[in-house]
């Protein structure tokens, strides 16, 4: 059996295999800012972690590297993608262009019950801010994968997803501190503007919301690497 640590802390059981649990538990680790850029991912240290073979780690390390979030070197194992200054730079100028795409869609055909959708994340955004909660980092890039998602375009909900997951590892790297409850408040301005149809005011919403981002870009001082055995135990395990 396989159990993944829910959004709450509790521990479910899923049907995913060994492989597939491994990636969503580490996935959520680095977007929620648990396994820094540069972190080492040893595939023997995954699989004695979760109890499973170093083919489910690997496995589970290529997907990873297919969505941008790991890099793999050959004799030199796995690692969390380490972004460059240059590579934020044009991820912020691409993300803008193609979050615009998605508000000008959405402002001329919103699901029915798109807003709803938006107001409940951003709910679940405050509940985990006032919870002091990791996963309100993750909530924060979901919203905007959630905006893709009501496009219902299969292209766009792919292009935002991986770079919104390009974006975590930039603040994850380069973020100063902030106030995550000015982001909380900019989603529900655009939601009011998205309600409203006012493609003009939620384009200038997400512009200011996106620069505002960028803006906290610098280079923080490397350092000691985590225990990542330890910090992997809160996210996932797996049993018999």
């Amino acid at each position: 059996m396989i159990k993944i640590a829910s959004d709450n802390g509790q521990v479910m059981s899923t049907n995913l295999s060994r492989s597939d649990a491994i990636y969503a538990s580490l996935r959520r680790a680095i977007l929620e800012q648990a396994l820094k850029p540069g972190t080492k991912l040893p595939e023997d240290s995954i699989g004695d972690t979760f109890g499973v073979s170093r083919t489910s780690a690997r496995n589970a390390l290529l997907r990873l590297a297919s969505d941008g979030l790991v890099e793999i070197k050959p004799n030199r194992g796995a690692a969390v993608a380490m972004p460059t200054l240059e590579e934020a730079e044009e991820v912020f100028a691409l993300r803008r262009c193609l979050e615009r795409e998605v508000i000008g869609r959405l402002c001329k055909r919103m699901p029915r019950d798109g807003i709803d959708a938006l107001i409940s994340h951003v709910r679940e955004e405050e509940r985990a801010l006032q919870a002091s909660s990791p996963r309100s980092i993750r909530l924060a890039g979901e919203f905007h994968i959630l905006l893709a998602e009501l496009t219902g375009s299969k292209l766009l909900i792919d292009f935002i997803s991986q770079i919104v997951s390009r974006s975590s590892l930039i603040l994850a790297r380069f973020g100063r501190p902030h106030s995550a409850e000015c982001g909380i408040d900019e989603h529900v301005q655009l939601i009011e503007a998205l309600k409203n149809l006012d493609a003009e005011t939620a384009m200038r919403i997400m512009d200011h919301h996106l620069h505002a981002v960028e803006d906290r870009a610098k280079v923080d001082e490397k350092d000691d690497g985590p225990d990542i055995t330890e910090i992997l135990s809160r996210y996932i395990s797996i049993s018999d």
